[in-house]
């Protein structure tokens, strides 16, 4: 009898201190889980210092004569009857789904065939690090069109988070160097180091700003803005925007 009553005191006293160690194993699990997230909040701080905000790019912008055709990377044939102009942001996940999904059916519809010419404009609109990501771009065009095609399909296979700060100049840099090809390296460095290309970028998020974008991606047939889809409709991106080319190649 008195061994029955041991067992019974030790099984009173063994769950209370189970729940108090559960509830002191909790409690450091939270405290670990705020620290790592303060920790990851100020790395991403640490970042942001390194990154170009619009106030800080200065210069003299026009946007009063709209696209500039020649000025942009380009797809396809000058003689194609339809000009249809991309704003993006690399940071952008729809963006990255447009380019690996429906932008391969688009060129071989029209752009292969010679009914489009695709032209790319920036509108970096998510974070500053989309600001520093269009100036490579920009960086690579004004060395090779080709090569600023290769520099978009894999940064965008590449994508990071959209909540987090990824693009920044060492990434982009060790990223050119080793996805594309066909540029001056050292020049390419230089010129996202002293932000060669950062005015190119802010006139191309104006000019398109100025023209009813206000997302990504969004397009413009022979100079007319395409808006996105509303919500809740049936038709896709691609659907809407080969319905306008089409009815510009009717005309």
């Amino acid at each position: 009898m008195a061994r029955k009553q041991t067992r019974n005191a030790n099984g009173k006293y063994f769950i209370p201190a189970f729940l108090g160690g559960l509830i002191v194993l909790l409690g450091l699990l939270i405290f670990l889980n705020r620290y790592t997230e303060a920790k990851d909040t100020k790395a991403q701080a640490d970042l942001l210092k390194d990154m170009p905000n619009w106030t800080q790019i200065r210069g003299d912008i026009d946007i009063s004569k709209g696209i500039e055709y020649d000025k942009q990377p380009y797809l396809g044939s000058p003689d194609a009857k339809v000009k249809v102009v991309e704003a993006a942001d690399f940071k952008c996940p729809a963006c990255a789904n447009w380019t690996t999904g429906d932008m391969k059916k688009f060129k071989e519809a029209y752009i292969d065939t010679g009914k489009v010419q695709f032209f790319f404009m920036n509108y970096p609109f998510i974070d500053r690090d989309s600001i520093l990501a269009a100036s490579a771009g920009e960086a690579v065009f004004h060395q090779s069109n080709e090569a600023f095609w290769q520099f978009t399909e894999k940064l965008y296979a590449q994508q990071g988070d959209e909540k987090t700060i990824w693009a920044t100049r060492d990434f982009l840099t060790d990223f050119v160097k080793k996805n594309v090809t066909g540029i001056d390296y050292a020049k390419f460095e230089e010129d996202l180091k002293n932000d060669t290309y950062m005015l190119d970028v802010k006139k191309d998020f104006k000019t398109t700003g100025s023209m009813g974008v206000n997302g990504t991606p969004q397009f413009f047939v022979n100079g007319v803005h395409q808006p996105a889809p509303a919500s809740g409709e049936k038709k896709t991106t691609y659907e809407r925007l080969t319905e306008a080319v089409d009815a510009a190649l009717a005309k």
